[in-house]
């Protein structure tokens, strides 16, 4: 097995960087996010990375305590990855600041090409207003195209949740894209229009100031 490689630096950024900065690690933070994975799931969505190595970044973050390993009784029967706490509380900000840096060099994101994580990333994490949150006890549930992302606003921060969700939104990953980054005022406008809300109607309205849905 290749020993972990590190930049043997006593600074917060190389030693970030120990731990987040190898190939495929951020990618695989970025799909657990989204979620509970099983194993089949991450490969589905990493095209690339071998399996071995797949394994390997796990082992890693597992160690590293970000990520939770839980095998699920019969008869389900599997295995599954989720974002740790930890995760939730660290990882989260930095996949925030990549992805606003990244998504300006994207290609254009049209309805047959938004994945419904793109859309999460862009309705959701790339919306969130930590300042309004504070005080804010949410949560929610996102049904976009057919796939169903859970989490809680809590202490001021995103985080898992295993309760009902107090608010649930329905929309297409290309509305998502869209409300966040249309090329007009009025393309974002028809998009935002075109969000489903369902809930008490003051926890809707918190989540579309939290996210700037509005």
């Amino acid at each position: 097995m290749p020993t972990r490689r590190n930049y043997n630096q006593n600074c917060p950024i190389a030693r970030g960087l120990d731990v987040l900065g190898e190939r495929w690690t951020l990618l695989i933070l970025r799909e657990l996010v989204g979620g509970a994975r099983r194993y089949g799931d991450l490969r589905a969505e990493l095209p690339g990375i071998a399996t071995n190595l797949l394994a390997e970044r796990l082992n890693e973050l597992q160690d590293a305590g970000l990520v939770d390993r839980t095998d699920l009784p019969a008869p389900v029967g599997r295995t599954v990855y989720t974002l740790s706490d930890l995760g939730w509380r660290r990882v989260l900000p930095v996949l925030q600041s990549i992805a606003l840096f990244g998504v300006e060099r994207m290609d254009p994101v049209d309805a047959g090409r938004a994945t419904p994580l793109n859309g999460f990333l862009a309705g959701i994490l790339l919306g969130f207003d930590r300042v309004s949150a504070a005080g804010v006890e949410i949560t929610c549930r996102a049904e976009i195209d057919g796939r169903r992302f859970e989490f809680a606003v809590t202490k001021g921060r995103l985080a898992a949740t295993a309760k009902e969700p107090s608010v649930t939104m329905t929309a297409s990953a290309a509305d998502l894209v869209t409300a966040r980054f249309g090329a007009t005022e009025a393309k974002r406008k028809a998009a935002l229009r075109r969000l489903e809300f369902t809930g008490d109607a003051r926890d809707v309205e918190a989540v579309r100031t939290l996210f700037a849905l509005h």
